[in-house]
This record gives structure tokens, sequence and C-alpha cells, in this order.
């Protein structure tokens, strides 16, 4: 670091330090006292404007310790925790510590991880992070890949891969308006929405997307998939590629990968497991049988920021040939200078996905499989299953609880008061769609516990998913506590619904 005074942004020696131990102490004080801070505080956005301020851009500087000072009063203060053992919506666990001083380390050195050349050591790490995630959920290490932002773009990063790899040979050169085929993906009902959004954003249209019906077990109805990938083949359609879950978002089912994988040999289709959420599951020895069929993916979409625990963002595409993403992303302009001497050629990931510049993400992610071990990370997500499943049976037997799905980590349930409901079946069902809807609403701006939604056979449902270190058997109970509570409540009030 160059001395005060030599330019506006330096930050000279001393001061650093200073301000950095004392934002470490901040941050360690903070995780030591997180259970005792809200879930949130249910802020709105206009309350938050105005503890924010409207002033206009800074025309002057700020000294430094005091910007530091303001941003951890605001971040601290007024954030929803995901971090906090009480917190199960959508899937988003705590970041582990060393993620975060991974991630300081790794702003300092500041690498573009596009060019072997620009981020030597970087790369190195990457690539080896790639090949450990690969043995952590049990497919062969030679699978190559890439780490991304997320859940969607490691999906699509695999999406355009299949295209390329089953697609019209001329598709690069002609482009989809110019293609005879009307290429088609096949999915679950239940699959996440990236599949939609990377159909209408890649060109191909709402309407290339077949949604397979589930079957009584909510997996993907299989007998279904292979007639109406034949009856597309019938209509002069192109299937290209199917999309397998492991791991549902709303209540973590995985489908039958086994069975998938046969269908995809038998029709030459791409298979693609979007595991962001379940995939590290795999690494339970009792779960072997679940994933079945995941070492016949040809790619293979998981997300180190949800169930290992890494700080946002990382996610990641694995992909059994990695060929195939370089066919589909590989350029080579002049005035890129990359070098091609490492006994051939250097790994360059820009021409392994989307990105051109990329941040360090895979430091985080080495570091953390390097601190648990594949031990810490079986007993961990152990753990997170065996309170998802406490969840579950605690609502099944509590009067006013009904247990509804309860797959890897995630449990669903609902709240039916004992008094009060309709006689009505129908009008029944309404008023407790209605009444749960109002319940998780009231949850998650009230910061005692954080729940999210799912619709299972049209039933409004609380749904709690589990991958948080921080959790434990008393927060269960807490919540089963908070949920009847705050349900009755609501139900009791005159006119609430």
């Amino acid at each position: 670091m160059g001395k005060k005074g030599e330019t506006p942004i330096a930050i000279d020696k001393e001061e650093f330090k200073q301000i950095g131990y004392r934002l470490i102490d901040t941050i360690a004080q903070f995780y030591d006292d997180i259970e005792n801070y809200p879930v949130t505080k249910g802020e709105s956005p206009i309350q938050l404007q105005d503890i924010l301020g409207t002033s206009t851009l800074p025309e002057h500087a700020t000294p430094t310790e005091e910007i530091v000072t303001r941003a951890s009063d605001l971040l601290l203060n007024h954030s929803l925790f995901n971090g906090h053992p009480k917190f199960m919506g959508y899937i988003t666990s705590p970041p582990a510590p060393i993620g975060v001083l991974a991630d300081m380390l790794a702003s300092a050195v500041n690498q573009n991880v596009g060019a072997q050349i620009l981020s030597p050591m970087a790369t190195e790490i990457e690539k080896q992070t790639i090949k450990w995630l690969a043995e952590f959920i049990g497919v062969s290490p030679s699978y190559g890949g890439i780490l991304v932002s997320g859940g969607n773009m490691a999906n699509f990063t695999a999406f355009l891969a299949a295209r390329t790899a089953k697609g019209p040979s001329n598709l690069k050169e002609n482009g989809l308006l110019n293609s005879n085929a009307k290429l088609i993906a096949y999915c679950s009902k239940t699959t996440h929405t990236w599949v939609e959004k990377a159909a209408i954003l890649f060109g191909h249209g709402s309407k290339s997307i077949r949604w397979i019906p589930t079957d009584p077990n909510n997996k993907m109805n299989n007998e279904i998939l292979s007639q109406t990938i034949r009856q597309d083949l019938k209509d002069g359609n192109q299937p290209f590629m199917v999309i397998g879950t492991a791991g549902d978002v709303s209540t973590g089912v995985v489908d039958n990968l086994t069975e998938i994988a046969s269908l995809c040999k038998a029709h030459d289709l791409w298979f693609h497991i979007d595991g962001a959420y379940g995939a590290p599951a795999a690494i339970i020895p009792g779960l072997k049988s679940l994933f079945e069929g995941i070492e016949e993916a040809d790619s293979i979409a998981l997300d180190p920021h949800k169930w290992l625990y890494a700080p946002l963002e990382a996610g990641c595409t694995l992909v059994k040939n990695p060929k195939h993403l370089t066919d589909t992303y590989s350029s080579h302009p002049e005035y890129y200078n990359f070098s091609k001497d490492e006994e051939g050629k250097s790994m360059n990931f820009y021409e392994y996905g989307l990105q051109n510049s990329r941040g360090f993400r895979a430091l985080k992610v080495w570091m953390a499989l390097q601190q648990v071990g594949r031990q810490g990370y079986r007993k961990m997500i152990s753990e997170d299953i065996a309170l998802s499943e406490s969840l579950f049976e605690h609502a099944k037997n509590h009067p006013e609880l009904e247990a509804i799905t309860q797959n890897l980590s995630i449990a669903t349930f609902r709240f039916v008061p004992k008094k009060g409901l309709p006689n009505n079946q129908k009008e029944q069902i309404t008023y407790l769609n209605t009444l749960n809807e109002k319940l998780l609403d009231s949850l998650q701006k009230g910061g005692q516990v954080f729940l999210s939604n799912a619709i299972i056979n049209e039933l409004y449902c609380l749904r709690a998913c589990i991958v948080n270190f921080r959790t434990s058997q008393k927060d269960i109970k807490a919540i089963i506590a908070i949920v009847v509570h705050e349900g009755n409540r609501i139900h009791q009030e005159p006119h609430t619904i």
C-alpha cells in the first residue's frame, strides 16, 4: 500500500490494520451473538431508505473508519440473517467463517480467473476444486467444469453445452431461426423455473419445454417421459436434453436418475441433473441408492453456496466431457495473447463459460473442503437431514399441525387449528390455504423464524429447508411453538381472513 495522501483511495498500512482488525472483531462478535439477533426486523423499503439517507453522491472524501463503522452498523442491524439458526427459508446456508476469510484474501489478490496467464495459481486452485467437487458427489474426478455465480448460471451453462452437443451441426453458424429442427427439452413439472428462463432467453421459446407430470412420490413420471419423447420424434421435433432433479426446491425429492439415464442413452439425448441443492447429499453412504445414476449424467449443476456453506456466490457446472464446454464457449480474438505453453496448452476458464472476467470463487470452496473434509461434511449434512426429519415428526405429532412431506433436509407442513374451521371441505381447504399464507407472511416479517412456502397437491404449506450448521434441536422445538402460537393468533383475530 502506498503512503496516506499519495492518492485518494490509498490507506496506509497502520490505518488499514487498525480498521481491519476492528472489523474482524465486529464480525467475530456478530457470529458469537447471532442467535440473539432477530432473523430479520421486517423493515419496509421506505424505512430502510430513511435509515440509509437520501444524500446525493458525495462531493468530498469521508474518513475510512467512519465509512466502515457505518456500513457495519447498517448491515448488522438492518439485514435478514441467513446464518441465524432459525433461518430455514428458500435454500441459503450460513457462510462458513473460513469462506469469509477466503473472500478477503481473494479480493486482496484480485485475480481475473478468465485466463491462466492472469491467474496462474487461482486457475490451478479452481481446477483442483472442480475435481474435488466431482469426487464429493460420487462422479469421476475426470469431469471438468467451471465455477459460476449460482444455480441459474450453472444450469444455463449446461443447457447451452447440451444444445451445442445435440443440436444441429450448423447451429452456431445459422442459429435457431434458420434451423428446421424444433429442439425440445424435458423436465419434471416440479423443476426450478430456470428451465423456462433458459428456453426463453436462448431463443427456444417456452413451448419447447415438456413439463412431465410426477408420480405419486413426486418424482418425474418416466413412463410419461418416454411416451412424450416418442411422440415428439413422431411429430418431427428434435429432442435434445432431459433434466433430472436431485433435490427439487419445494420438497427435496430426487428423481429416478438411473431410469432417466437409460432413456437418454436410448434416444441419444443429453442427460443433465439439476443438483444445485441436493447433489452434496450424495456423500452420505446411506443415500447412495437415492442418487444411483448420477455418474451417468452428461452435466450436473450444484451450488457450494447452498449445502457446502460457501459464502455467496458459488455455483458449479460439472461436465463429463469438458470438450463440450469449449465447443460451446471458446473463442480466440486477436487481442487475446493467452499462452499455450503448459505441456500443450494452458487452461483458460473464459473458454468454459459465459464470463470473460471472473472472480476467484474457488478459493472459499477449496479452503472449506480442506478445513472440513469428507467426514466433516458427511456429519453436517447428516445432521441437517436429521433435524428436518425431527421437524416433520414434531409436526406429525402436534394436534394443530399437519405434516405433508419430508425429503433430504426439506420438511413441509401446515397449521390446522382444532376449532373454528368451515364445515364444507372445499371451503375448509380455501380457508386453510389463506390462513397458512397469512401465517407465513407474519412469520417472515416477525423476525423469530424465517420459513418459505410450497404448494403441494393444491395445499399451501409452510416449508423449512435446513442447510444450517448452527441449527439445533432446541431451534426445532422453538419453531413448532412459534408457528402454532402465531397461527392461533391469526386464526382467532376477527375478519383477518
